[in-house]
């Protein structure tokens, strides 16, 4: 295992007025088992406790209880040892903006020991595997979100750690410059290197993920496959609006060629395990008893639906 963690908790002490404090559980009890060489992801909606359990894992954040082991040392009591077996790529990115890209590479390169020559070879090697090497004397500011991005994952591998953190690596990118990073990624997983990601991106867990982990408020709610996960849902998923939504859900409810429904503000969603021969059915049910719908589609399950079932509500509004 890359990463073993047990029972991680992290809580926060946060001023209030008049002098009143009051504790925040930002994380409270994760366990984490992360093998060498996958692409692992934390997925959840913003506030859920991801960003804060990566940075206890990259030693930036003492845990208030449990333990962790990253790459065999315990991050605790030997986080020095843990600094040289990663990388870490934060939201912010982690580039100097007014200095070109190729300085901060050199910079990160010079820090971890190397010589002039080996950080200048680091360098040379880094750009050219991340398309970077036309750009690399611009300075970062000048440069679009997705090669900054690039740049800091870039600075992040300048030690050919075993274990890359990227913490939502695609935030505020456009499809395009999402699509290249997922690219990158999955080289990284080809070369052998671990990667652990935070997102709130549903698209990128499945797209990227071997296993990942579905967080809210501080605690792991589902662990396994997206696949995996994504199997435990029925078959096919209708979504629909319907003028009467309580009515329709209690409807709905009670048909035995339906498993689940949740409702939530005006849209209900409908499982079936069997969408094809089912839908038909729901639609004379609902005209029979006059409901109106005014929109419906048919999907197969998603991570979406494995988080509404369960925390009750959409990851997509709860993001």
């Amino acid at each position: 295992m890359i990463i073993e963690a047990h029972d991680l908790r992290k809580t926060f002490v946060a001023k209030q007025g008049r002098g009143k404090k009051e504790k925040v559980e930002a994380v409270r009890g994760i366990d984490l088992e992360v093998e060498a060489g996958e692409v692992f992801a934390v997925l959840g909606p913003n506030g859920a406790g991801k960003t804060t359990t990566v940075r206890m894992l990259a030693t930036f954040t003492a845990p208030t209880s449990g333990t962790a082991y990253v790459a065999g040392y315990n991050v605790a009591k030997e986080p020095a040892k843990v600094r040289e077996k990663i990388g870490y790529v934060s939201q912010a990115g982690g580039i100097d903006e007014i200095a070109p890209g190729i300085e901060s590479l050199l910079l990160a390169a010079r820090l971890s020991g190397m010589s002039r020559k080996q950080a200048q070879a680091r360098a040379d090697e880094l750009l050219a595997a991340f398309s970077l090497t036309e750009i690399a004397n611009r300075p970062a500011k000048t440069l679009s979100g997705g090669q900054k991005r690039r740049f800091a994952i870039a600075v992040g591998l300048v030690t050919a750690p075993p274990l890359i953190f990227l913490d939502e690596p695609t935030t505020g990118l456009d499809p395009q410059n999402r699509a290249n990073l997922w690219d990158e990624v999955r080289k990284l997983r080809e070369q052998g290197t671990s990667v652990l990601l935070t997102t709130h991106y549903l698209d990128e867990a499945d797209a990227l993920c071997d296993r990942l982990v579905i967080v809210d408020q501080g605690k792991i709610v589902a662990a396994g496959t997206p696949e995996g996960l994504k199997k435990e849902i029925a078959g096919d998923v209708v979504t629909l609006r319907v003028e009467g939504t309580e009515a329709a859900r209690d409807l709905l409810a009670a048909q035995p060629y339906i498993s689940e429904v949740h409702a939530e503000d005006d849209v209900l969603r409908a499982y079936l395990d069997d969408g094809e021969h089912g839908l038909p059915r729901m639609l004379r049910t609902l005209e029979e008893h006059s409901l109106s719908i005014q929109s419906i589609s048919l999907d197969r399950a998603t991570l979406d639906d494995v988080f509404l079932k369960h925390t009750g509500r959409s990851l997509r509004d709860a993001a």
